[in-house]
């Protein structure tokens, strides 16, 4: 993420948003860029159609939980999620997406914010401010070592564009 802050509209969801309702299961044999057009369709049936690349995803409470396949979050960095915020994230779902280049950011006060706000993340404060309703929350700062592998796209691109410096 070249620049400090990153700036989108809202799509918000709740508590629990497991990774079948994020890449359901009955299009796992689709590839991933066809599986995407379904990420959220058991709770939002437009989210794969009308997400675009800039848009932010913000949930509460355990997003991600469920088995640890990758589609999820690849599905959803099909679609363009390059940010996550969340009140807290399962432990897998959280690697995953930190893996694929998703920044992952917990936020306690992710239930004040609403689909459809803008907000503007400084990720390296720690600051969103919701400019929809003037307000600020507080989010987790990722260390360096982590943004080294987000800004690199994901660990794959990272260690690939490590093993060609050595």
């Amino acid at each position: 993420m070249s620049n400090d802050l990153i700036k989108g509209k809202v799509w918000k969801y709740g508590d629990n948003i497991n990774t079948d309702i994020i890449s359901p299961p009955a299009y796992m044999e689709l590839s991933i860029s066809e599986a995407a057009k379904y990420a959220m369709s058991p709770i939002d049936p437009d989210f794969g159609k009308a997400f675009k690349e800039g848009d932010l995803l913000v949930a509460e409470n355990n997003f991600g939980s469920g088995s640890s396949r990758e589609t999820a979050p690849l599905t959803l960095r099909h679609l363009g999620v390059r940010v996550i915020i969340a009140k807290s994230f399962a432990r897998i779902f959280y690697r995953n997406a930190i893996n694929l280049g998703i920044l992952a950011l917990e936020s306690q006060e992710a239930g004040k914010i609403s689909q459809d706000d803008v907000l503007e993340i400084d990720y390296k404060a720690g600051i969103i401010k919701n400019i929809t309703r003037d307000e600020r929350y507080t989010c987790t700062i990722m260390p360096d070592h982590i943004m080294t592998i987000i800004d690199a796209g994901g660990l794959v691109t990272y260690l690939k564009a490590k093993k060609k410096t050595q």
